[in-house]
């Protein structure tokens, strides 16, 4: 008897627990004829920022776009280092260099996914050439980075600090929202992510009205006035229809990420014992698990049985950003090295975590495992 496969994700189930809502809030759209900004996209700016306890929400068009309008909006461009890390989606890099600006590549911490402060304390004591200019620390997995030693060292150079919160909606870190903390937040709203429009969507946030002001106007065109551009500008705007469905999905985010965070305590439970690493948790901080990713040596091997097993299985990222072709050779990386950042590329796995995740399916995986590894 075949068993009915298990998604890694699954978006659409996303979509079909809001269908009414949903459905009607795009026909709203639709019918209101306003299909660029417009109020339906600021209500949900003012909605996310008051999420995150932040005054000013930017919508635009990605996440990249997120952190490169972020960028631009700081002033940061040609000559100016971004202080990083390789393991991360591409897009993190991508965007810093669409802004003009250098990315310095960082490793990880050597037992977590997130940047090591020692290691960006060492890039910054001994940085390649530029102008050191902005730490970006990424959030992944729904992780909160290590903030308070982050931001010390950025700010006692002066750096301004951009918030990679792509994979962290509703992340708590010592009681605050991951992107509260920085000077701007940068989210992704990609439709597998925690809070997932139905198509490519983004926001930055800010307690800062001059950047804010700065944002708006770059994200289209750096228009202060309709067709006059007052500086240069992109055009990365927030689709209304993307709005009105995140509008519909904010209030339940808060009861996704639990649930979320439940899945993750039963595959806890349910793995115990066995020879792979867990996902780390940090003291003080919430994670709300956008992945749940273990370590395995046997990792190739493991995946392939839970995929004969009808279990779909993902690896976020296969390889650091430095290796990619793209960047092999060019990116400048911290005196350290990236050798945690290499290491865990061969490792990792996201198992099946999303918030329609039933119970059974969750100990069918951790069944599954215990299986391959004779237990």
């Amino acid at each position: 008897m075949s068993l009915d496969p298990i998604p890694q994700t699954d978006p659409r189930a996303a979509y079909l627990a809001h269908k009414a809502e949903i459905d009607a809030a795009i026909a709203q759209v639709l019918e209101s004829g306003q299909y660029i900004l417009g109020p339906v996209a600021e209500r949900f700016e003012g909605d996310f920022a008051g999420f995150l306890g932040l005054a000013h929400g930017i919508g635009c068009a990605s996440g990249t776009d997120a952190i490169e309008l972020g960028l631009r909006a700081c002033g940061i461009g040609a000559g100016d280092l971004v202080f990083t890390v390789s393991h991360t989606a591409v897009a993190t890099v991508a965007a810093i260099e669409r802004a003009g600006a250098t990315p310095v590549l960082v490793d990880i911490e050597p037992d977590g996914f997130v940047m090591d402060p020692a290691a960006l304390d060492a890039a910054l004591r001994d940085p390649p050439p530029g102008r050191p200019a902005a730490v970006l620390p990424v959030h992944l997995y729904g992780e909160p980075a290590d903030l308070a030693a982050i931001g010390e060292l950025a700010r006692a150079q002066g750096l301004r600090i951009i918030e990679d919160c792509a994979q962290s909606h509703g992340a708590q870190y010592r009681g605050g929202a991951t992107g509260s903390f920085g000077d701007i937040a940068c989210f992704s709203f990609y439709p597998t992510k925690n809070l997932g429009a139905l198509g490519d969507a983004g926001m930055i946030a800010t307690a800062d009205p001059s950047l804010a002001e700065a944002a708006r106007e770059i994200r289209e065109y750096g228009w202060r006035e309709r067709y006059v551009s007052a500086r240069s500008g992109i055009n990365t705007r927030l689709d209304p229809i993307q709005a009105a469905i995140l509008a519909v999905k904010l209030p339940g985010l808060g009861v996704d990420n639990r649930r979320r965070q439940a899945i993750a305590a039963r595959y806890d439970d349910g793995l115990v014992g066995l020879p792979i690493g867990l996902p780390p948790r940090r003291n003080n901080a919430s994670h709300v698990f956008h992945q749940y990713v273990i370590r395995s040596r046997k990792r190739d091997r493991l995946r392939e049985h839970l995929r004969a097993a009808a279990i779909g299985t993902g690896i976020h990222y296969p390889v650091p950003v430095h290796l990619h072709p793209a960047y092999r050779g060019r990116v400048a990386a911290g005196p350290t090295g990236l050798r945690a950042s290499e290491q865990v590329a061969g490792e990792i796995l996201s198992l099946p975590i999303y918030p329609q995740l039933a119970d059974a399916a969750v100990d069918r995986v951790t069944a599954e495992i215990r299986r391959f590894f004779g237990q």
